[in-house]
């Protein structure tokens, strides 16, 4: 049995400009988002408190399906690595980025980079062509009995848009990694910001080259697709090779607002190999719900299930 913790949009760093050539572009209208109505909903103090959750819960390892920032400020990438220290250490804790930390074009090195080892693979692996501590995706890591592979389906986008797309390099490696993997006796997660399901979200917010995607994940085959994007608790299921895959989206960690549906989760999956709870299923997948009390100020169980 293995056990991974998933967070999702923690949209917990503070958006403040340095100047104004910082505001024209995209940003204005997420720093005015931002400050009229997100800095009230999404709080630092509820992040606060699922990280302290986490510790009791302590899962083997942690993953961040994206959206650490809001705007992608410089200092905001500097912020939200104070957060992912909290978290854990980069051996236990690992995060594909998200729209948001794509809000507009930033260089790596004054962006994702300073997540450097947070977003790394482990080591040189033959069928992803993947390079130790490199940031190229997709990423990959080992950990016991589970492979997590990570996609970015984060880019910079127009106005009013958050849409994301994986392209065919990434999808043919991924392709390599998940056929490698098929017959080791291990669970494979998959990792990305975007839902890759139809009907998910607005076109407007959707993955753009989802069914591509879903064709790689038919023909290869995982154990479990996780992603965030959405703010809220979505439960699908796509086709594989061996039967339906499920997928999962979580809601943010960090928001409190007026709507109880979004208020603040993190879930808990124990896998086991060759252990599957549903027809066809390599892996057994139970997911516990971590939840947000508004009167304890704690997060609290809210139920599990066999996926």
């Amino acid at each position: 049995m293995f056990s991974i913790g998933h967070l999702s949009d923690l949209h917990a760093t503070p958006v403040r400009f340095e100047g104004v050539q910082q505001l024209l572009n995209k940003r204005f209208f997420g720093w005015l988002s931002w400050h009229l109505r997100r800095r009230r909903v999404y709080r630092p103090d509820i992040l606060g408190a699922l990280i302290e959750d986490l510790r009791e819960v302590a899962p083997q390892q942690v993953v961040v399906t994206g959206d650490l920032t809001n705007v992608a400020l410089e200092s905001e990438f500097d912020a939200a690595r104070v957060w992912l220290g909290r978290i854990g250490s980069p051996e236990r804790v690992f995060v594909v980025p998200g729209n948001h930390d794509a809000y507009v074009s930033v260089p790596r090195s004054r962006s994702w980079d300073r997540w450097s080892e947070y977003l790394a693979s482990d080591a040189p692996h033959g069928a992803g062509e993947i390079a130790s501590g490199d940031a190229e995706f997709p990423t990959f890591r080992r950990r016991g009995p589970v492979a997590l592979v990570g996609l970015c389906s984060a880019h910079p986008t127009g106005i009013f848009r958050a849409t994301g797309s994986v392209g065919p390099g990434q999808l043919e490696r991924l392709e390599a990694l998940l056929t490698e993997f098929a017959g080791v006796d291990v669970c494979r997660v998959v990792l990305v910001h975007h839902p890759i399901t139809d009907g998910a979200t607005s076109p407007r917010r959707s993955l753009s080259d989802a069914a591509a995607l879903r064709a790689v994940l038919r023909r290869a085959g995982a154990d479990l697709v996780l992603h965030g994007h959405n703010h809220r608790t979505q439960l699908f299921q796509v086709p594989g090779p061996e039967g339906p895959i499920p997928v999962v989206g979580v809601r943010s960690s960090s928001y409190m607002g007026r709507k109880p549906g979004k208020r603040a989760h993190y879930h808990i999956y124990d896998l086991e190999p060759g252990a599957g709870g549903r027809p066809g299923a390599r892996c057994r997948v139970v997911m516990r719900i971590r939840a947000y009390d508004p009167e304890s100020g704690r997060f609290r169980s809210e139920g599990e299930q066999t996926l």
